[in-house]
């Protein structure tokens, strides 16, 4: 990046693509305030950050606490009065099968956090985004939210709400500073999609590594785009 140092929040930030995108923003001069739920994971992405010389902000949050998230808002106003960037990247696969026998509880987690808590993060912090230069806002989608699936009920209606939601704000904040983008990382060798399709080989997908490479490109100053859906696999095959 040849920007100027950003401050730049990830959610769910311990593991996965946000991990991996974490370290990338961070290896390249700008200070993450990294959020997720793990403390303990949050210190290793840490310690990995430190081992570069490089520092971030470590967030322990459950993204259900809704309280929390208005706290993280005002935290982030008193300290910095801005935000130059948002990566909306937590979320949870919920229970995957029939919907008739979907658990009320999975389905309202599920929905909470891969919607709900978005919603919330963004009121909590458009009043700072607005504050910076040139602010971005990325969120994390899938797929299934344009093409749903037979046994992915929870998770693709969350999505699906995600996308109408986000493209609805990119649209209300078109003439502003803020760039507003979806982001589709397409089938990843992580955790999350080795439970969702156990007998993939994992070795035939994209590394967190190689996703989060473009997915960061969203929230740095020179990204002009804003209410589009960005799919890794479609960047993959234009540089393969």
């Amino acid at each position: 990046m040849t920007e100027h140092p950003r401050l730049i929040l990830v959610t769910g930030a311990s593991r996965g693509i946000g991990r991996a995108a974490a370290l990338q923003l961070a290896r390249a001069g700008h200070m993450v305030v990294a959020v997720a739920r793990s403390k303990t994971a949050l210190q290793q992405l840490d310690d990995a950050i430190r081992a570069e010389g490089n520092e971030a902000i470590l967030v322990p949050l459950d993204l259900k606490d809704a309280k929390g998230i208005e706290t993280l808002g005002k935290v982030i106003g008193d300290q910095f009065g801005r935000l130059d960037g948002l990566i909306g990247n937590a979320g949870v696969l919920g229970t995957l099968g029939p919907l008739e026998t979907s658990g009320r509880r999975s389905f309202e987690e599920t929905i909470e956090v891969n919607l709900t808590a978005n919603w919330r993060l963004i009121a909590a912090l458009a009043p700072w985004l607005h504050q910076a230069a040139a602010p971005r806002a990325v969120f994390v989608t899938s797929s299934v939210a344009s093409h749903p699936r037979a046994f992915w009920g929870p998770y693709q209606a969350s999505k699906a709400g995600l996308e109408a939601m986000i493209l609805g704000w990119a649209d209300e904040t078109e003439k502003m500073a803020l760039r507003v983008n979806l982001f589709d990382p397409g089938a990843t060798r992580t955790e999350m999609r080795a439970t969702a399709a156990p007998g993939e080989d994992p070795m035939t997908l994209p590394t967190a590594d190689q996703v989060a490479a473009e997915l960061v490109k969203l929230v740095a100053a020179e990204e002009s785009r804003t209410g589009e859906r960005i799919r890794y696999r479609e960047i993959a095959a234009t540089t393969a």
